[in-house]
């Protein structure tokens, strides 16, 4: 394991044991709620990513007619524009595909797997750190919980275009993803080199009440931490959801962030793409209190540390509590969905 200033770096695919790489990933989870995953082609082919980032900017730089009908609308004062993808069925995508899309729909529907895939690897190590009971389903604990059913397992494809000099926007006030935690289990997102503005708020910062402690501090995460120059492909960041730590009894750490406008270079920064796959467990599936003696011990041994609900209620109370809460005056920066 490699660290980059405070996100560890780590090759899950790599020479150590499954023992040791689950320790180091769940002590990341439950220390950062971040954590770099070595990018070297093992789990997904560098040249899949690269392709997909060359249909992103295809879709991106579509003419506004083709791609309105298909892309989703942002939180109001976020510079950015997405469009989502959830699961495939049959290998075809559940929602209008532009011009610039549509003929390739299987290579998009191939991602989607190879990002799936590559969450359930992730979240069988944090079964095997959490040392889950074997009797109750071991290292597939939770893994067999985000597969065989509607999960709202998302790709999203993300264009954060660049500002004109002569427009009025305000650096220090103007920025391109409003601050937020992701909702879901666990967020894998790919970025390009050269284009910086992710920046989190490490948890040690904050205060049990709020995100927001009196030490807080905005962070920068470079996209290619120092270890990873000579890779093919920047490290995959990955972070904790909201479920998931909640699941974990707060155990496993959901990181606040931002994507902000880079603060030297060019004014109003160069364009921004990244590609975010958001995990979440079949919607159907109850969150009760995970069979491990590490999250067990926490809350003085209170097993029932958890409130019983489905993902997709945890999900909608998420939505209710962001969206409510948007437009309340003098309360902290608004969060919103990734």
């Amino acid at each position: 394991m490699e660290t980059s200033g405070q996100i560890p770096v780590i090759d899950i695919s790599g020479p150590d044991s499954e023992a040791e790489t689950a320790k180091q990933l769940i002590d990341a989870a439950a220390t950062h709620g971040f954590v770099y995953i070595k990018n070297q082609g093992k789990d997904i082919p560098v040249e899949a990513i690269e392709n997909m980032f060359n249909l992103s900017k295809a879709f991106f730089t579509s003419p506004i007619e083709e791609k309105e009908p298909c892309k989703i609308t942002e939180n109001i004062g976020d510079f950015k524009e997405a469009m989502n993808f959830g699961e495939f069925v049959d290998g075809k995508a559940q929602q209008p595909l532009s011009p610039a899309l549509v003929d390739h729909e299987a290579e998009l529907d191939q991602f989607h797997k190879y990002c799936h895939d590559m969450m359930l690897k992730i979240l069988t190590l944090f079964a095997i750190g959490l040392k889950i009971d074997q009797e109750a389903g071991g290292s597939e604990w939770f893994s067999s919980r985000h597969q065989g059913g509607p999960s709202g397992c998302t790709l999203r494809l993300l264009h954060y275009p660049s500002i004109p000099p002569e427009s009025d926007y305000q650096p220090d006030v103007d920025i391109r993803a409003g601050a937020h935690s992701d909702y879901g289990s666990i967020t894998l997102l790919f970025q390009r080199p050269g284009q910086p503005g992710l920046e989190i708020i490490p948890p040690e910062t904050r205060t049990k009440e709020r995100n927001f402690g009196p030490t807080a501090a905005w962070t920068p995460v470079p996209v290619i931490p120092p270890g990873t120059e000579n890779d093919p492909s920047p490290p995959i960041l990955v972070n904790i959801g909201d479920l998931l730590s909640h699941w974990t009894k707060n155990y496993f750490k959901s990181t606040v962030h931002r994507v902000v406008f880079p603060k030297d270079g060019k004014r109003g920064g160069e364009d921004r793409y990244s590609i975010a796959y958001f995990g979440h467990p079949v919607g159907s599936t109850v969150l009760v209190p995970i069979p491990s003696e590490i999250v067990k011990s926490l809350d003085g041994g209170n097993a029932n540390g958890v409130k019983a609900m489905t993902a997709d209620e945890h999900l909608m109370n998420r939505l209710k509590a962001t969206y409510l809460g948007m437009y309340r005056d003098g309360e902290d920066e608004k969060v919103a969905a990734a």
